[in-house]
């Protein structure tokens, strides 16, 4: 499931009410309620702290420091803001007080993010025959993590504008809300903050500029060179890895299923060749008396 396809905790009305019929059985004890809450929330902390970091050793514990706090502060919520504005705020705010992790000290501006990329070069994926069967999942890995970084290359807050306000989609009074900031300076941030990362991908990036020469799988050997794209461990991709890899065996039978029927309605679709006439051979072949003797036949008559 893609963000797009997934529902933010941002817009859904619905499920914010829900929290807050959660958040009172968690505080009176109900640990099964707990539980609800944590599951609800915990992969679009993780997924908003991602896009933040970058890399998801970092977005992990981000992602624990921010939720800990959440469960362990439960009772102190006063029910004053609806519980995701006053939960996602606790990560906005341990990642704003949080030192500049690793990637954010590689990552600092577009000019030498765009100068980084363009000194890769581009050269075809020639990969081992044990990862061919995986060429789109590392091609898809190189562009997520390409992506993540071109985020990084706004400032904190322009980042965190981006991230919650045109990724995740909250509307802009929640968006304030949670990054405590008013409304105009949200828009005007989140104006800048496209303006600037509109512009760079404009300028290098082939996904929205067919006339650049920058391509994902142009750059996924040299991100592989580089250490940023790992075959054996994939960043961004692989969940996806996982999913394909239980779910081959029933694929593999689902498809020699189909080849097997396609094979058949092709023999079936031949047309009925029209034949000599048999029945004149078989007659002139019983006219023959042995042939009748043999069969114990009757002289016709």
């Amino acid at each position: 499931m893609s963000v797009a396809d997934a529902r933010s905790p941002f817009v859904d009305d619905e499920a914010a009410d829900d929290d807050e019929v959660l958040v009172a059985r968690a505080v009176s004890g109900d640990a099964d309620a707990l539980t609800d809450l944590v599951r609800r929330h915990q992969p679009y902390l993780y997924n908003v702290a991602l896009r933040l970091v970058l890399r998801p050793a970092d977005a992990e514990d981000l992602a624990q420091d921010a939720l800990v706090r959440i469960v362990t502060h439960l009772g102190q919520f006063a029910g004053k803001a609806r519980f995701r504005t006053w939960a996602y705020r606790i990560l906005v705010n341990r990642f704003r007080e949080g030192k500049r992790r690793k990637m954010e000290q590689a990552i600092t501006t577009f000019a030498a993010y765009g100068e980084e990329l363009d000194a890769l070069g581009t050269e075809a994926l020639l990969l081992p025959e044990r990862l061919e069967p995986e060429r789109s999942l590392l091609v898809e890995d190189a562009k997520i993590g390409c992506m993540v970084g071109m985020l990084l290359c706004l400032d904190r807050e322009q980042r965190l504008t981006y991230v919650v306000g045109e990724i995740f989609q909250a509307p802009s009074p929640v968006a304030a809300e949670i990054l405590g900031v008013s409304a105009a300076t949200f828009r005007k941030r989140l104006e800048r903050a496209r303006r600037d990362l509109t512009a760079f991908m404009n300028d290098k990036c082939g996904l929205v500029n067919e006339a650049n020469p920058c391509r994902c799988s142009g750059k996924t050997r040299a991100f592989i060179r580089q250490g940023w794209v790992d075959p054996a461990r994939l960043k961004f991709t692989g969940r996806r890895r996982r999913q394909i890899r239980n779910e081959a065996p029933a694929r593999l039978r689902v498809l020699c299923e189909a080849t097997e029927a396609k094979a058949v309605d092709l023999y079936r679709d031949h047309p009925l060749a029209e034949g000599p006439d048999l029945s004149r051979r078989l007659a002139d072949l019983l006219a023959d008396p042995s042939v009748r003797r043999s069969l114990n036949l009757t002289a016709p008559g």
